[in-house]
């Protein structure tokens, strides 16, 4: 081959491996996707780094939304704890009975918030149950104010948020965002997980009642966290062993849901990725940048009740963010 024709040659050679790359990609089983997907998503890491997507991951087709069957799949793969056992509690389990017909709901945006926080908890590499905390906090509502100063749908207090880095200004509550919440949340649940020795219900304890409280319950009952029976803790609340039992019991609902064929076919539906954007110091309302991006203004006020009014008051040097469906998806 001639020197003039090797660049041509070399061209025509990067075309056909491009073609052959996506060719290998489509045969892929659905399931193989959605692994890779949870583990290696780039959008699902960059919950927790806080990073808005980025331009150099678009691609010249239109975006196809993720089925809430997927969803489903990454969670029901990610549980720690694949069986249910016969202990767990008939009064939870009527508590969160319920929670399958909201997540089948179009109209509802928790499949969608659910799918966010189940990305993050995902690409942490943490089990399914931690996205079901939202569920007992706050029934997945990034508004929920507790009477007793708890705020969004993580349920943090000021002083806990404060302590993780949530933004907190005149103006502007973190912990009703769900971006700024979810990953000081995951976060906070990674560093008790490993604290735990790996066990979730040690680490959710510990989310709900603080690491001090049952690392002491432990020393106090001789049990190392690697081997403990968290049920037979001593001086732990009652609330917090009944935190447990509510997340193995929505756990177990939400296992259980797939036996329902209404159920199943209601979540195989479109449910695009939620996205942390990065909001310009121009944009004062959720209403503008919506309109401008081809967005449903209501489905974004309601993902972002940190922007009270659908008003953005830009200050402080942090870049505001808000929650919304991958662009070009609605």
């Amino acid at each position: 081959m001639s020197a003039r024709n090797r660049p041509q040659a070399r061209r025509s050679l990067a075309r056909g491996l491009a073609v052959l790359s996506v060719a290998v990609l489509m045969a892929l089983p659905v399931a193989a996707l959605a692994d890779a997907d949870v583990e290696n998503s780039p959008a699902a890491a960059a919950i927790i780094a806080g990073a808005a997507p980025s331009a150099a991951a678009a691609v010249d087709s239109p975006p196809v939304p993720r089925r809430g069957l997927e969803i489903y799949r990454q969670f029901q793969q990610g549980r720690a704890d694949q069986e249910c056992s016969s202990d767990v509690s008939p009064r939870w389990s009527k508590h969160f009975s319920a929670a399958p017909k909201r997540l089948a709901t179009p109209s509802d945006d928790t499949l969608l918030l659910f799918g966010y926080v189940l990305d993050a908890v995902r690409a942490a590499h943490l089990p399914s149950e931690y996205a079901l905390i939202p569920f007992v906090e706050s029934g997945y509502r990034p508004d929920a104010r507790s009477p007793s100063g708890p705020v969004g749908m993580w349920q943090m207090i000021e002083r806990t948020a404060r302590n993780h880095k949530v933004p907190m200004r005149n103006g502007y509550d973190g912990r009703l965002s769900p971006v700024d919440s979810t990953r000081a949340a995951v976060r906070y649940l990674k560093t008790l997980h490993g604290m735990f020795a790996g066990d979730w219900r040690l680490a959710a304890m510990a989310y709900n009642a603080g690491e001090y409280r049952i690392l002491g319950a432990l020393k106090n009952g001789g049990q190392q966290a690697r081997n403990a029976d968290p049920a037979s803790l001593a001086g732990v609340p009652a609330t917090t062993q009944a935190y447990v039992r509510k997340l193995q019991a929505l756990s177990c609902v939400l296992g259980d849901a797939k036996q329902q064929e209404s159920w199943v076919k209601a979540m195989d539906r479109p449910a695009p990725r939620l996205h942390a954007v990065t909001l310009d110091r121009q944009t004062r309302r959720i209403t503008d940048w919506a309109d401008r991006h081809g967005q449903d203004p209501a489905r974004v006020g309601r993902l972002n009740p940190v922007f009270g009014g659908g008003q953005i008051r830009a200050g402080g040097d942090t870049p505001l963010r808000l929650l919304a469906p991958e662009l070009g998806i609605n």
